[in-house]
């Protein structure tokens, strides 16, 4: 009996330490809310950001393409990319010769890289740098001066959009006279 009243009190004392191995819980159902669902957006892994430079978008200032003779300046980035486009390599050839042998020959640019409001303020800076350094990869390619184009980011302190239309214009890279 004494042996019974052990073993009971040693299962009884094991159980409740935790020595054996109970089933984990169900994970409880989702139900619906009343309130309308909202969409979190969260900032993604910096492996997972689009760097390609090879695709892209621009915002090149008046004075630039009045003196470079450019016509078509507007072009923005794909959320989560830093992606310059192959449209714009033509654009970026023709800004690298302006500023080599053309009318602004010598001058510095400035690069400075822009994203839209949705994701973290740190991955939003690092997204707009990206983007500017990716411009200026493009145009040191093309042959302009590494020395004569600086880059920044402003991220998403300037963004104004609330949609995305907005967010696209958000999304760019000002290229605009150095100091």
């Amino acid at each position: 009996m004494k042996k019974t009243m052990f073993f009971s009190a040693l299962t009884l004392l094991t159980m409740a330490c935790g020595g054996t191995d109970p089933k984990p819980a169900a994970a409880p159902e989702a139900t619906p809310s009343a309130a309308p669902a909202t969409s979190v957006n969260t900032a993604p892994s910096a492996a997972k950001v689009d760097s390609d430079p090879t695709k892209g978008q621009l915002n090149i200032s008046d004075a630039i393409r009045k003196a470079c003779g450019l016509t078509d300046s507007e072009a923005f980035f794909a959320y989560d990319s830093a992606n310059v486009r192959p449209a714009d390599k033509a654009i970026l050839r023709k800004l690298a010769e302006c500023f080599t042998k053309g009318p602004l020959k010598g001058r510095e640019m400035r690069l400075v890289g822009h994203a839209d409001p949705r994701g973290e303020e740190q991955y939003n800076l690092a997204l707009g740098g990206q983007r500017a350094d990716n411009v200026k990869r493009i145009l040191v390619t093309e042959g302009m001066t590494e020395a004569k184009a600086s880059t920044s980011s402003r991220g998403e302190m300037d963004a104004s959009g609330q949609d995305e239309a907005g967010w696209t214009r958000d999304r760019r890279v000002d290229v605009a006279l150095g100091d």
